[in-house]
């Protein structure tokens, strides 16, 4: 594995609030470029910080939450990764997911972290009946909704 920089010191409170306040005060804001869902239970929200302090090895950070907003991962890139390529990463014998992830330059999992890949199997978690739920590329649930399908 390549060595990264540790950014545990961004994710020291566990939540996605403290995180996000501190990049405003400390970090000179982020702009939020993107927000995926995998599933109920996993989120990735993509920014791009205004000013990237030098503790921080790019401008693109990956933060991964639970459904709680609690803190799981973050990854730190010098350009935005293609979602599935991240997935790729993450969940390597899926054969739904590819793609290549530019160089991942920084790197921590909280104690929030457990493996995704878990969450989409064919009997991944969900809170939602089978009846009111369609499964998304890769696995995971959300929703059904008969007007709309997932990129």
């Amino acid at each position: 594995m390549v060595q990264t920089a540790d950014l545990s010191f961004l994710a020291r409170n566990l939540a996605l609030a403290g995180l996000l306040n501190s990049l405003r005060s400390k970090h000179g804001g982020y702009v939020i470029l993107e927000h995926w869902k995998q599933g109920e239970f996993h989120h990735d929200l993509v920014l791009e910080l205004r000013a990237p302090a030098t503790e921080v090895p790019g401008p693109i950070l990956v933060v991964s939450t639970n459904c709680n907003a609690g803190i799981k991962e973050l990854l730190c890139f010098d350009q935005v990764p293609d979602r599935w390529a991240l997935w790729h990463f993450r969940c390597p014998d899926n054969p739904e997911f590819g793609g290549n992830l530019p160089p991942l330059l920084g790197a921590t999992r909280t104690q929030n972290w457990y493996d995704p890949c878990g969450l989409l199997g064919e009997n991944g978690p969900s809170e939602l009946k089978p009846e009111f739920r369609q499964r998304l590329r890769g696995g995971g649930w959300c929703y059904a909704d008969p007007t709309k399908t997932e990129e």
